[in-house]
């Protein structure tokens, strides 16, 4: 069974860290998803482009809820996922890598959830943490061991994009307490959370957001410093995966005696 799944952008895999590479098109009743399968050290490993193999899906039109559900279907029950962000924070620099454990929503038009009524029914999921601490502390742990720049907590600020944010914007998420600003966490998160499965974050701050940073916003900046940091990240995912508890004490998996999924 595959327990362990990346979400990350296209850069982030390489066929070297996994062995035994397949490929499976996993269906859903939200439509198809193209998952690469491999081992790494005795585990099987899923791993899902976020944006598509070519980069080529915008933030708020990707199937969130075809690729949480396929890799549920999957047998997944933990998820480390990446997220290139913008910093609200001098002291959160460019390189560094950020643990989120609270968001602000702020998303227009995205399908967040897998129970809208109907055969389905009315579930009101609890998100008082919605990133896993145990997989948050493992990730710690590697870091740790790496000697990476990294901080364990942070409020993902998630905009609907594919825009950059106003200054304007960008002043106001950081007065309601947001540390990060990107456009991918949410519904991430919440759907892996409806189906019990949890869920961890690695932001890597790109570039300092609209208003803090002394020049305009670009795409390529963004490019470019996660280039710089791929590696690193690809690193500090595979090294956390030995201290990945097997019997988990988190409380992600709760929302499951409300909904009998997978019991």
């Amino acid at each position: 069974m595959i327990k362990l799944a990346i979400i990350g952008g296209t850069g982030v895999y390489d066929p070297k860290m996994l062995d035994d590479i397949r490929t499976t098109v996993q269906s859903t009743p939200y439509g198809e998803v193209t998952v690469t399968i491999g081992n790494y050290a005795g585990e099987e490993i899923a791993f899902i482009p976020r944006h598509g193999s070519l980069h080529s899906v915008p933030p708020h039109l990707i199937n969130y809820r075809a690729n949480i559900m396929a890799l549920n279907i999957l047998g997944v029950k933990s998820i480390l996922a990446t997220a290139a962000v913008g910093s609200l924070n001098l002291d959160l620099k460019p390189g560094m890598f950020i643990l989120a454990d609270q968001f602000l929503d702020f998303t227009k038009t995205r399908r967040s959830t897998f129970y809208e009524g109907g055969a389905e029914g009315v579930i009101h999921c609890d998100m008082t943490v919605p990133y896993c601490k145990e997989l948050r502390q493992a990730l710690t742990k590697a870091g740790e061991d790496l000697g990476y720049s990294m901080q364990n907590g942070g409020t993902y600020v998630c905009t609907e994009g594919p825009r950059f944010e106003t200054a304007a914007e960008i002043s106001m998420f950081k007065q309601l307490g947001g540390d990060l600003v990107g456009m991918t966490s949410v519904p991430e998160v919440c759907l892996a959370r409806e189906l019990g499965i949890c869920y961890a974050n690695i932001s890597i701050i790109t570039n300092h957001a609209a208003g803090i940073s002394p020049h305009i916003l670009t795409h390529s900046e963004v490019l470019q410093v996660m280039k710089d940091s791929t590696c690193d990240v690809r690193q500090l995912m595979m090294d956390s995966i030995k201290y990945i508890p097997e019997d988990k004490k988190c409380d992600c998996a709760q929302i499951l005696n409300e909904t009998g999924v997978n019991k």
